[in-house]
């Protein structure tokens, strides 16, 4: 949910689907049995967890599936099979909880998504990994447990492939992520949003005001501010490169990864930079990638047109003149809403801006890596705290004093189990079952709003934070 009191106006809700959250409904468990190698155990050593196989050892027969199915290899360069895929993610892939967006990814997306070359630099030490991404069934065969099946296949090729070590994100927190960010939301477009069901007004303001609120000039202000071009694929990733040197863990980028990922492409991604007028040296970078949804059930809007900010360099231009610049060029693109994630140096911006947090959070995890200190790993299972105490706020009915107390007893204990892998998988499935079981029920018991804020953070903060951090 979004903070109200962040700026009058801003969206409620990110109603939105994460667009990391890549498993359908049954893949909870199948997607555990990928964390469970890198189980956060700070006693490892950094590296691989365990070494490589003998390519000779690894299953060199796919696994099976369910009669009248089989495996296929997607060319995603043919323009039939693109089709398939296109149509099966349309239709069955990430929609928000209230079934009001589904996303909606164009084939020139899919192309640019699904051909990268892949590697990521961990601390001094470059590492070929494969991306996990898209997992996807249809939703008439969601019973049939094939998200396991497909995450073995998938992990034997890349091991076939010589590749040991991958990297995938979640919507979910499982154990144990090398980072959690959560997701904030500019509208561009605010009556539409509102009108959808995206976000609502603020109190005490009407929609001429909150037009008005979010009204960004009509041109860009920075100097030398202008699209990236192919000339400038070296510049650019010279200035990449300087700067995800700062972070422990970051795409290792070449010329032929930021020609392939940010050199722009009509609906897929843009990518602007400044140029000085007096050296023609180029300073400052911002871009974002386009991904739109569907909207389901509304008679007046089919589409929301959503921006998504990507990599972002300040080095003379400040970073919110940059960054405001963007929002500009989105708007005047058409986009409804600029989205990003409070990763790298993004929360500088973000309020300022007039962004709003949503209750999306994306984590990121790694499978057969081990880091001494995953990053954020405590700020996520305090977040999974917080956001399941503060659904007993305002709840009503017999089962709910019973579900506050267990929750009482769930925080003490997870602050002093919270570095066990083990118990946080455990942890991760009581909340889900009281999340479900409280909302059956909700008549008779209210609690107040003040003791569990008193609470949650007296906890969080000296058994998590204090502590552990």
């Amino acid at each position: 949910m979004v903070d109200d009191n962040n700026s009058p106006g801003s969206p409620d809700k990110n109603r939105s689907p994460n667009p990391d959250g890549n498993a359908s409904p049954e893949s909870d468990a199948a997607i555990d049995v990928l964390a469970r190698k890198d189980i956060g155990n700070a006693s490892l050593a950094e590296g691989p967890i365990e070494q490589p196989a003998p390519l000779s050892e690894v299953k060199q027969e796919p696994y099976n599936l369910p009669n009248l199915y089989e495996w296929i290899t997607c060319d995603i360069d043919s323009e039939e099979t693109c089709m398939e895929v296109y149509n099966l993610l349309t239709n069955n892939y990430v929609e928000d909880d209230e079934n009001m967006f589904r996303f909606n990814y164009s084939k020139e997306f899919l192309r640019w998504a699904l051909r990268p070359p892949a590697r990521i630099r961990v601390r001094d030490d470059i590492v070929t990994m494969a991306e996990i991404n898209f997992l996807c069934v249809h939703k008439k065969l969601r019973s049939k447990r094939l998200a396991p099946v497909m995450i073995k296949e998938v992990t034997r090729r890349v091991h076939l492939e010589n590749i040991w070590q991958a990297a995938y994100t979640a919507g979910v927190v499982l154990p144990t992520p090398i980072s959690t960010c959560q997701y904030w939301h500019r509208s561009l477009n605010p009556k539409k949003l509102i009108d959808v069901g995206f976000s609502r007004l603020g109190a005490r303001m009407t929609m001429s005001r909150t037009i008005k609120l979010y009204k960004l000039p009509d041109s860009t202000v920075t100097p030398g501010f202008r699209q990236m071009e192919l000339h400038d694929v070296p510049a650019v990733t010279r200035l990449l490169r300087n700067y995800l040197s700062q972070f422990a863990v970051a795409v290792d980028l070449d010329e032929n990864d930021v020609e392939h990922w940010l050199l722009p492409t009509e609906n897929v991604v843009d990518s602007y930079l400044v140029e000085s007028p007096e050296t023609h040296e180029i300073t400052d970078f911002c871009s974002f990638y386009t991904l739109p949804s569907t909207i389901l059930g509304n008679q007046n809007y089919s589409t929301l047109k959503a921006a998504y900010s990507y990599y972002n360099v300040s080095t003379k231009t400040p970073l919110l003149q940059l960054m405001n610049d963007a929002l500009i060029v989105a708007k005047r693109k058409d986009y409804d809403v600029f989205n990003a994630l409070d990763v790298m140096q993004n929360e500088t911006f973000l309020k300022e801006l007039k962004f709003g947090p949503g209750d999306g959070k994306t984590s990121l995890l790694s499978l057969q890596l081990s880091l001494k200190k995953s990053i954020e790993t405590i700020r996520a299972w305090a977040c999974t705290l917080i956001v399941l105490s503060s659904k007993f706020t305002l709840r009503r009915g017999p089962f709910g004093s019973i579900f506050v107390i267990f929750c009482d007893l769930l925080l003490v204990v997870c602050s002093m189990l919270i570095m066990s892998p083990l118990s946080g998988m455990v942890l991760m499935r009581m909340f889900k079952s009281c999340q479900k079981l409280i909302d059956i029920s909700m008549m008779t018991f209210e609690i107040s709003c003040f003791y569990w804020e008193t609470l949650i953070v007296n906890t969080t903060q000296s058994y998590m934070f204090g502590t552990w951090e």
